[in-house]
């Protein structure tokens, strides 16, 4: 096992923990080092996330009923 220093429980649908159990054989990882990849995925992706908001926060706003009203200016409605 990794240098994981935290134990929890997590439960599976079936089906999912099979899947889990063939991925972790395959690929010589734990299952808990497979979901502690995933979360970490998971985790990166809100921080990208959270990043492109952050860049974002001083673009104009526009609703989707302004939205609508330009698309049929423009003859795309």
């Amino acid at each position: 096992m990794s240098t994981l220093s935290k134990r929890s429980t997590v439960y599976f649908e079936p089906s999912i923990h099979h899947a889990l159990k063939i991925k972790a054989a395959s690929s010589h990882l734990s299952l808990s080092e497979l979901v502690d990849e995933a979360v970490r995925l998971l985790m990166r992706e809100d921080k990208d996330d959270i990043a492109a908001i952050k860049e974002r926060k001083n673009e104009s706003v526009i609703s989707y009923e302004e939205m609508l009203n330009e698309l049929a200016v423009d003859g795309k409605l």
